[in-house]
């Protein structure tokens, strides 16, 4: 297999790392992520409208760039370097890969070039907690996690030629601003009840909406109540939706595992930084041996974590795209065969898995921070908090790593009747 970037991927990288570097710094960050929106609508501008970053995994027939997962895992890469928040993965990469797989022509018509463009944001409406289950991450998607029949989550009706949605979500990524909500509801009452997907409109009436605190500040999240709301079916009412969230789940978990990879990078390169010039009885600190290897742990967990996180993205072409129409890393000898296929004849759950020790890696890298950074590291005032809470705010919305690894060991039937299986 060869694993080294495209031309391509490395101009998106270094494109993506340059306006970052500009347009995100400490002092950027904070107002940001003080701001109404919790992020800088000029930011956004610039990542759509000069890199095309929104529509980077979006076909072109609908104004995306044609990029594959493993294109936009290497720009979130980037993003997590700084801790750039942004509509990226509530937009691109939960809601649009949605709406491309379930919608109908006419929707995807209308949605899909103006999501391509950033002119619009959307947000997937599912219960915060109940996010990892409904993209199949930490255990088997059945649809309860979208609220049952007698009380609880959304439920939608019929309503002469249209549908009423009704009831709240909480913890939904952009869901205080995102124009477009993709609302997750149980249709049928509660003995045939079943989850469907419905298009609403962020400024619909009886729709209300409010920003949340939320651990990690750089992820904003709202609460919505929708309040006998008019909605959209997203594709066909026969259409079963549960399949999809699930087999969005490996490509999630790939592109948050290369976001949690730059995060630990970047936390590691300024601990480094600090330590080669922080003093102490004479000699940086950088110096003594116990603080070596401590940050070489840490080297080797990241570089670990970036190998499975970019074997995860890769894992997610579809064969019957072709890797090498998108300009991923090719495997000699496959003989066509996707790598993802390849992998799920195991068993494995290899998104997950990645996701899993990128998240490890950044706790540790961030905790590593704070800690060799002193006094100043535990201040409000320093970036080295921010990392850490983003380690803990992504593990409460996708995880926890337990559960991410328990549910691949089951994928894979590792463990049969408490043995180890051969």
């Amino acid at each position: 297999m060869d694993t080294r970037l495209t031309a391509e991927q490395d101009e998106i990288r270094r494109a993506l790392r340059e306006l970052l570097h500009r347009h995100c710094g400490a002092e950027a960050l904070r107002a940001a992520v003080d701001s109404p929106n919790g992020y800088d609508p000029a930011l956004w501008s610039a990542l759509a409208g000069r890199l095309g970053l929104p529509g980077l995994a979006l076909p072109e027939a609908y104004g995306g760039v044609g990029c594959a997962a493993t294109e936009l895992a290497l720009a979130c890469e980037e993003t997590g370097r700084t801790l750039a928040p942004s509509p990226l993965l509530a937009t691109s990469v939960l809601a649009a890969p949605l709406i491309l797989a379930l919608g109908t022509e006419a929707q995807r018509t209308d949605l899909l070039p103006r999501l391509a463009a950033g002119t619009l944001t959307a947000a997937l409406a599912v219960p915060g907690p109940a996010l990892a289950t409904a993209l199949a991450l930490t255990g088997g998607n059945g649809g309860q996690w979208a609220g049952g029949g007698r009380a609880g989550g959304v439920q939608a009706r019929q309503s002469g030629d249209g549908w009423r949605l009704y009831g709240q979500v909480d913890q939904v990524l952009d869901g205080h601003s995102a124009g477009l909500l993709v609302v997750a509801a149980h249709t049928g009452g509660y003995a045939r009840s079943r989850t469907l997907l419905f298009l609403v409109a962020g400024d619909a009436a009886g729709v209300v909406r409010a920003r949340q605190t939320a651990l990690d500040a750089t992820r904003p999240q709202g609460r919505i109540q929708l309040r006998d709301v008019p909605g959209e079916l997203l594709g066909q009412a026969d259409q079963d939706v549960l399949p999809a969230l699930a087999g969005l789940g490996d490509t999630v978990a790939a592109v948050l595992a290369a976001e949690a990879v730059g995060a630990a990078d970047r936390a590691l390169e300024r601990t480094v930084e600090y330590v080669g010039q922080r003093e102490q009885f004479g000699r940086a600190i950088g110096s003594f041996q116990a603080v070596k290897h401590r940050l070489a742990d840490v080297y080797v967990g990241v570089q670990a974590a970036r190998s499975a996180a970019y074997y995860a993205a890769w894992a997610t072409v579809d064969e019957s795209e072709g890797a090498a129409r998108r300009g991923c890393p090719q495997a000699s000898g496959t003989e066509g065969a996707s790598p993802k296929g390849r992998w799920r004849e195991t068993g494995g759950h290899v998104g997950g898995l990645a996701l899993a020790q990128a998240l490890e890696a950044l706790r540790c890298a961030a905790g590593e921070a704070i800690q060799l950074h002193g006094g100043i590291g535990f201040t409000w005032e320093h970036e080295a908090h921010l990392y850490f809470k983003r380690a803990a705010g992504d593990e409460l919305l996708f995880g926890p790593v337990h559960r991410l690894r328990d549910r691949a060991a089951e994928e894979a039937g590792l463990f049969v009747r408490g043995e180890v299986a051969v």
